[in-house]
């Protein structure tokens, strides 16, 4: 059963979409949701659209529908990059990787014009931490971070499969998922996570968003940077 509130803020963002864009497609939920009512808008108004995928399993939905989808190295620069998010506050920031896409999020995030992120109001937050923000590393030596987080309270936890294998991402990392609700500086949090040697990315998208739309069941917000 599909969202309402997600399908409504997906409709909503096709207002940011025009003739000749290239277009990021994020990863997730609501990010298929929105690939599935671009693909039908780009039909109807006969958009000639570029693509640039976040995961391969939305590069393979878009082509799936008609989209073309191109890799980001063949373009300069994407127009707007249209993703959902795990948690987002006041001020625009969140965390994202439900999906295990963050790296991938991340470097196409940094190559747009423009990033619009899609949510539902319960997504919405004061304070961001109640979502627990995934860690990409790399295989070697993962259990030495795994237990140097363990050592600094954040209760890591390697995500898996189904099956009890652990999860690889789209670049053949693992994800390290671990709890944020008691740090107070996330910038400095996430620097200091980024000089910690084996972690790929995190999750805390800082001073990213441009645009939030938060759809309701019959309504959506919009909040401008």
């Amino acid at each position: 059963m599909v969202n309402k509130k997600k399908e409504t803020a997906a409709v909503a963002a096709l207002d940011f979409i025009e003739d000749n864009m290239i277009v990021g497609l994020g990863s997730g939920s609501t990010a298929s949701l929105f690939i599935e009512k671009l693909a039908e808008y780009a039909k109807q108004a006969q958009l000639t659209l570029t693509c640039v995928a976040t995961s391969e399993k939305s590069a393979a939905l878009a082509t799936s529908l008609g989209l073309n989808v191109v890799d980001l190295d063949d373009i300069d620069q994407i127009d707007v990059t249209i993703d959902g998010a795990d948690e987002v506050d006041a001020h625009l920031n969140g965390i994202k990787g439900g999906g295990a896409a963050l790296l991938y999020e991340k470097i196409v995030a940094q190559s747009s014009k423009r990033n619009v992120w899609l949510v539902d109001t319960t997504k919405v937050r004061e304070h961001l931490g109640q979502t627990k923000l995934p860690i990409e590393v790399i295989p070697f030596g993962s259990t030495h971070i795994f237990n140097y987080l363990k050592t600094h309270g954040l209760n890591p936890v390697f995500r898996r499969n189904v099956n009890k294998t652990l999860l690889e991402t789209d670049s053949v990392n693992y994800i390290i998922d671990i709890d944020i609700s008691e740090i107070k500086d996330l910038h400095q949090f996430g620097s200091d996570l980024e000089d910690f040697a084996g972690v790929v990315e995190h999750g805390l998208f800082l001073d990213v968003c441009d645009a939030l739309i938060i759809g309701d069941d019959d309504s959506v917000e919009i909040v401008q940077k």
